[in-house]
């Protein structure tokens, strides 16, 4: 698979298990087995990246990305593009050691889907955790995938959230302005660090609870686990979040966080959209611990 790099300075190893989302010492040994190509060079781990690079990965397995019969929630589709519901515990795609059972290998079973981000991606314009659930916009075709890409990336795509929090925040409203990178501590992890890349979280408040807090959420930037991580960095980590949580756990089916809404305009029509969907069981039936 091919990989155009976006980010300035970031190890290779580090840039590679946050695209591929799987472990450095993966890709360190693919790197050592010389399956990764730097615009067509053999490089090592500690290169940092240039805007514009091409990584090559080829991972020696077998293995391909096949379609598998999945029942999908889908909100909205037509020849160009889809929006689908993702449902908790499902991963966006497939990555080296986990090829079956994603989103992607059930979007693969339903139809065509753009191939602008490889074998590994297809028809995925962004992305969400395994464990958190909601919307995600699909493109069918490279054309569709390029425009909502962009628009994504001029922040003009709107995405609401809805999490529940650890304790009471006081404030009915604010602004989280915090630059986000790799963990120092935990390489696994991400966190607000000096140096990271900049990321904004809007949120207000829903609802308050004795012990926890209900909010929605307004990304203005997509950094990797931004929600969760700028929750916990003003010290109210999303509830049952087994990564940043605090190691407080009400049960296995992971954050209480929703991709609650999503809108965007279409590239072939011009007309907005917007798309709305409900929190789903797993999350409602910890809110109703709280209630």
């Amino acid at each position: 698979m091919k990989i155009q790099v976006k980010e300035e300075n970031v190890r290779l190893d580090q840039y590679l298990a946050k695209e591929l989302d799987i472990s450095r010492s993966q890709v360190l040994k693919m790197i050592k087995n010389d399956e990764v190509l730097v615009n067509g060079k053999k490089v090592k781990s500690g290169y940092n990246t240039l805007n514009g690079d091409i990584i090559d990965v080829n991972h020696v397995d077998d293995t391909e990305i096949l379609p598998e019969k999945m029942d999908l929630d889908i909100v909205y589709e037509d020849d160009y593009l889809l929006v689908v519901n993702k449902a908790n515990g499902v991963v966006v795609h497939p990555a080296p050691g986990n090829y079956h059972g994603t989103l992607v290998n059930g979007l693969l079973a339903h139809g065509k889907l753009s191939d602008v981000n490889g074998e590994f991606r297809p028809g995925i314009v962004h992305r969400i955790d395994a464990y958190t659930t909601g919307l995600l916009m699909i493109a069918k075709n490279n054309k569709v995938h390029e425009a909502l890409a962009k628009e994504l990336s001029e922040k003009k795509t709107h995405r609401k959230y809805i999490a529940l929090v650890w304790g009471t925040i006081p404030s009915d409203t604010g602004l989280i302005d915090a630059p986000i990178g790799r963990s120092p501590k935990d390489r696994k992890k991400m966190a607000v660090v000096a140096g990271g890349k900049r990321a904004v979280t809007h949120f207000r408040v829903l609802k308050r609870f004795a012990k926890a807090t209900l909010v929605e959420l307004v990304l203005e930037t997509g950094r990797t686990h931004q929600i969760r991580v700028h929750m916990d960095y003003i010290g109210h980590p999303v509830v049952n979040d087994p990564v940043y949580g605090g190691g407080k756990l009400i049960d296995d089916t992971g954050q209480c966080l929703h991709a609650k809404e999503l809108g965007f305009t279409h590239p072939v029509t011009g007309m907005y959209m917007e798309f709305d969907s409900e929190l789903p069981e797993c999350f409602m039936n910890i809110l109703k611990k709280f209630e």
